[in-house]
């Protein structure tokens, strides 16, 4: 009976052991998701001001091209844009207020 109670022993012991290694494989692995996670971040973050500064970009370059050859009829389009702009700069001020 003895062998017996020493045989689930070491079973168990096994058992303990093999679950500490997966536990252990997990957690690095777990680590090294979390730094793979924080490097696309930062790219994402990356990318999405590239993406604001050249739109701001385009934006500027259509306003540019409608003011250097404003037909009649575009003159409407081209106050629309500039407006706009005036928008962005009042809420930007009104944001350096706070």
């Amino acid at each position: 009976m003895n062998t017996d109670h020493d045989q689930i022993i070491s079973l168990l012991r096994q058992k303990i052991n093999t679950i500490l290694t997966m536990y252990e494989n997990q957690k690095k692995a777990n680590t090294d998701l979390g730094i793979i996670n924080k490097d696309l971040t930062e790219k994402v973050e990356l990318l999405e001001n590239k993406l604001t500064n050249i739109e701001k970009r385009y934006e500027t370059l259509k306003i540019a091209k409608s003011l250097s050859s404003v037909p009649v009829e575009g003159i409407h389009e081209t106050k629309l844009q500039v407006n706009k702009i005036v928008r962005e700069i009042d809420k930007c001020i009104a944001l350096l207020n706070r």
